[in-house]
């Protein structure tokens, strides 16, 4: 996801207001963001965990599909792209998906929501532009817009409910994976810190006096890229383009849950998308390797590209993201082994400065989640 050298960065809609919030501005996926602000990353992550946190996610993709004909016709049309149950997604809910490849791999993982008369896409700022390509090249019979002109705000942390119920009464009622129009602001209770929270899309216009709104309610902070990069980590939450890529399928990634049974072999519409004869097989039979949590020793961490090895010195795999996780208190990190060596427990080794520094294999999530079922 890093910028090519000589592109002209974007500027968030909201730059100045992370700017006088004291938020140092650093390239991502094609634009300026804000990395952290005064208190620093491991603050702004404990905040988060403890009260409210408030990220400007705006240079995400958003997108709605609008069938030019039927609903279902358009819902066969998406499902097509990946192996996730799109027909049977109701009204008002939203779904995690990924687009594969023809062999296998994941060109983006993205999340959508059944508005009633057309979908709702959001995708990854790097990949948005890709993205929208494929999906107009594959649905004929629909219409892919992309939309512009409207911000997007993700509030997280145990104290979310209460703050935005404050500024937009209602959506305490909400549960996760739901999605509320409240006049021109839509709204899902998800996020991506393994914490409660919420996702707001509204006009550009109106989101820097409802981003103050928020920011003026009891505990709630703004929080930059740093602490979303080490909350979704200690959540076991994939980055694209770190832990997982067009060479990576759903089933190594430990993703198998994002495939409903109706997509699997047996279901009412097995197979049908893209890279089918991998997944279907590895769900069967079991990947060559797996994305796992790590758990280094000592205080040092583990960042990704480190190599990873068995007892006896032989390669076994590769850290994909690492770092420290200040809930946890310890580093962490998660990576891909083979499957011989992806049991929770496994003793490993990862090579740094040419030093075999010992691992274990561990469980994920390293921080429990709070979602609101």
């Amino acid at each position: 996801m890093a910028d090519l050298e000589g592109d002209k960065l974007q500027r968030l809609g909201l730059h100045d207001l992370h700017v006088e919030f004291g938020g140092k501005m650093v390239p991502f996926a094609g634009y300026e963001m804000p990395v952290q602000y005064a208190p620093g990353v491991m603050k702004e992550h404990l905040h988060t965990r403890e009260a409210a946190g408030l990220f400007d996610v705006s240079h995400m993709g958003q997108v709605i599909l609008r069938p030019k004909g039927s609903m279902a016709e358009l819902a066969s049309a998406f499902e097509a792209l990946m192996p996730v149950d799109v027909l049977g997604l109701a009204e008002g809910r939203q779904r995690y998906g990924l687009l594969t490849n023809d062999t296998g791999g994941i060109l983006d993982d993205l999340m959508f929501t059944n508005r009633g008369d057309h979908l709702y896409v959001v995708v990854n700022a790097a990949c948005k532009a890709e993205d929208i390509a494929h999906m107009t090249a594959r649905m004929p019979e629909v219409t892919v817009e992309q939309v512009t002109e409207r911000a997007l705000l993700a509030l997280q942390g145990p104290g979310a409910e209460a703050a935005l119920e404050a500024v937009l009464p209602g959506v305490s009622a909400m549960r996760f994976m739901d999605h509320r129009v409240f006049g021109d602001v839509w709204v899902s209770r998800s996020g991506y810190t393994g914490e409660d929270g919420f996702e707001i899309s509204l006009p550009m216009a109106a989101a820097e006096g409802f981003a103050r709104k928020l920011l003026a309610e009891p505990g709630v902070a703004p929080i930059g890229l740093g602490a979303r990069d080490s909350l979704r980590l200690e959540a076991g939450l994939c980055l694209y383009g770190h832990d997982i890529d067009t060479t990576t399928s759903p089933i190594e990634a430990a993703l198998t849950w994002a495939i409903q049974k109706s997509r699997r072999a047996g279901g009412a519409r097995e197979g049908g998308f893209p890279g089918a004869t991998r997944i279907l097989r590895e769900l069967a039979e079991g990947p060559e390797r797996l994305r796992v949590g790590l758990a280094p020793e000592g205080r040092a961490p583990m960042r990704e590209g480190v190599e990873l090895f068995a007892p006896n010195d032989t390669p076994v795999g590769r850290v994909t993201s690492g770092g420290f996780g200040p809930s946890v208190t310890a580093p962490i990190a998660m990576g891909y082994v083979a499957l011989a060596f992806a049991t929770p427990g496994t003793r490993l080794a990862g090579e740094v400065r040419g030093k075999h520094l010992p691992l274990t294999v561990a469980e994920l999530p390293f921080h429990p989640t709070s979602y609101k079922r």
